[in-house]
């Protein structure tokens, strides 16, 4: 028995491959089982190029045997096998590639329609995927037989060190068994059938050839072999053979905890100037997207999975999805673990967003009705995309729809048609008021709604940021919140006189500063007076738009203020309301204190602000009684 060297450049490359090579152990069995499904695409490609009508094989699978009792991995196939030749060039020689070999033999073969150019499902290109075996074995040994029949059977192991055995053995059935020697108490895990049967179902479970997994042990000499993979999934076919049910069976195969259906999804299939296959599935988002998604998309490379990663390759807001991307055309670092940001991946990532973007725009169009039904469930992944990517926004532009109060559904061009002559400011811009919570804000709305103006829901975290980027790109538009003042002050009233004050300048000035002693000192608010009609409340409370922006692109939520400890709110005193007049009337200080408080604490009420329900017929109600008392 002779002892050769492998032929590296130094003996150790052994702890670097082990420790270095890959992100995660695990990642072992894909690179082995895919070393296996190359070598019986390999053989398949041959049989069709080479006419190899001796060989006459329709069942090709790949074997995975876990062995308790010896404490051992196998996996098998019967694909093209090694010669003696063979094992020294791609065994021997660390990092060179069979497969890239193989793909550069083949790669003139069908250059007319790439798509049957049988090399393209090719796994391996680095030539460094068997040697991932030695993260977990001490031992590894090859049985390899050559698919030329005058080659002898070749036996090859290693301890994990430079030094190795190769030997010729009694002649063996055509193909390769890889067995891993688990000694080691640290990797014994991969001796359990549950773990083997995890990965697997992670990282082949969509892979090209048929395989399978069973165990031996002591009491068992072989279970019932199960197999692993659905060799032809649904993103490998043509969209027109595929109904709804084979894409939401295609969903709950991907991801079985899911019991709730995908709203809609989208076929990627595109050829040149890349090769890129998949489908995105539309999920029921809730308004927040900080919450971590578990299911995400899947990146595959020629149906083995690679990660769910997907930065750069996917734009931040389809990360909110689902489904499978598979492309040959994606680089990844040697281990395959991690992407490499190229032209390519900036194209791919442009093509999907255009994908995406049309397919949403064929809806709207098609089935408005239905579009607006579930628009509320993923209207926030449009958002994120229109502020995050500008190549979307501009297709989105033209199927974003807003939601109003009453339920009615606008385009942008839609309700500027509408509004553009009742719903202006001073400076002639179109005036989009919109409410953020329709019970917190609701008798800001009422008033709205009472002059016949048209009020938007924007509820989503997104939403101060989308506004950000309407007004930027549309100069003639421009949003306010519902509550950001008084209505009569949001749109320019030029065919209605506003209403003229019925108290002096010497009346204000002592009315301003009566309201400013009285106040809690905690509220610390701003304070403005303002000539409204006798219908309005005495008081209004309000955050000017320009002010809650600010806070709001810097938080999402303004509502961990408490109202006394900031200087965002502003009240607003109605000089008009007949309250007014008896304040400045009232003599007694505590009676007057006591008065100003209580329909503060009505307004504070109404605005949602103290602990309490809004109740706005109540709040009438006791202001008409506060009026009767005090006459």
């Amino acid at each position: 028995m002779n002892m050769n060297k492998i032929n590296v450049t130094s003996d150790n490359i052994f702890p670097i491959i082990k420790k270095f090579l890959y992100s995660d152990q695990e990642i072992f069995l894909r690179e082995l089982v895919s070393n296996a499904i190359d070598a019986i695409v390999k053989l398949q490609t041959l049989i069709k190029l080479e006419n190899l009508s001796d060989i006459i094989d329709d069942d090709f699978k790949v074997k995975i045997i876990v062995d308790n009792f010896n404490k051992t991995l196998h996996i098998l196939d019967n694909g093209i096998g090694m010669t003696k030749e063979e094992v020294d060039k791609y065994i021997n020689q660390i990092a060179f590639s069979g497969a890239e070999e193989f793909i550069q033999k083949y790669k003139n073969i069908s250059k007319t329609d790439s798509s049957h150019n049988p090399t393209t499902n090719i796994i391996g290109h680095f030539g460094l995927g068997f040697y991932s075996s030695f993260m977990v074995a001490n031992k590894v040994s090859i049985f390899t037989q050559s698919y030329k029949k005058m080659a002898p059977s070749i036996f090859w192991s290693c301890k994990g060190d430079p030094n190795f055995i190769m030997n010729e053995i009694e002649k063996r059935d055509r193909g390769t068994e890889i067995i891993l020697y688990l000694n080691n108490e640290e990797n014994k895990e991969f001796l359990e059938y549950d773990r083997i049967l995890k990965l697997l179902k992670k990282y082949c479970k969509f892979m090209p050839i048929t395989i399978s997994l069973s165990s031996k042990s002591k009491e068992n000499d072989k279970e019932k072999e199960i197999i692993i993979n659905n060799i032809n999934p649904a993103w490998k076919k043509n969209p027109f053979q595929l109904n709804d049910k084979n894409y939401l069976d295609f969903y709950h195969e991907l991801y079985p905890n899911q019991l709730e259906n995908p709203l809609f999804w989208v076929h990627l299939n595109i050829d040149h100037p890349f090769h890129l296959t998949g489908i995105l599935y539309f999920p029921k988002i809730e308004k927040r997207i900080d919450v971590v998604q578990k299911d995400k998309i899947h990146l595959y490379q020629n149906q083995v999975y690679i990660t769910d990663n997907l930065e750069g390759i996917v734009p931040d807001f389809l990360s909110l999805l689902r489904g499978v991307i598979d492309s040959i055309d994606i680089p990844l670092n040697v281990s395959r673990s991690h992407l490499q940001s190229d032209t390519s991946v900036k194209n791919i990532s442009k093509y999907i967003t255009r994908k995406v973007a049309d397919k949403l725009d064929f809806m709207f169009r098609k089935n408005r009705d239905n579009f607006q039904k579930k628009w509320d469930s993923f209207k926030i992944i449009i958002e994120y995309g229109m502020i995050s990517t500008q190549n979307f926004f501009e297709k989105a532009i033209n199927f974003f729809i807003f939601s109003t109060i009453d339920k009615s559904f606008f385009t942008l061009k839609e309700l500027r048609e509408k509004i553009k002559e009742t719903q202006k400011n001073k400076e002639g811009k179109i005036v989009f008021i919109y409410s953020s919570d329709q019970k917190k804000q609701y008798s800001f709305i009422k008033e709205a709604i009472d002059r016949q103006y048209v009020v938007l829901i924007f509820d989503s975290p997104l939403s101060v940021h989308l506004i950000q980027k309407l007004e930027l790109s549309y100069q003639d538009i421009c949003f306010v919140r519902v509550d950001s003042d008084h209505i009569d002050n949001l749109i320019d009233f030029k065919k209605k006189e506003k209403p003229h004050s019925e108290l002096s300048e010497q009346e204000k000035k002592i009315l301003k500063n009566l309201i400013q002693h009285h106040i809690i000192e905690d509220m610390n608010f701003s304070i403005q007076l303002e000539d409204l009609s006798k219908k309005d409340y005495p008081f209004l409370i309000i955050i000017p738009e320009f002010l809650r922006r600010i806070k709001e692109m810097n938080s999402t939520t303004i509502e961990k203020d408490i109202v006394g400890k900031n200087k965002y709110y502003q009240l607003i005193v109605n000089t008009n309301h007949i309250f007014m007049k008896k304040i400045l009337k009232e003599t007694s200080e505590e009676k007057r204190k006591e008065f100003i408080q209580e329909v503060l604490n009505l307004t504070l009420l109404s605005k949602d602000l103290l602990h309490g329900k809004k109740l706005t017929d109540f709040i009438s109600k006791r202001l008409k009684d506060l009026i009767k008392n005090k006459n």
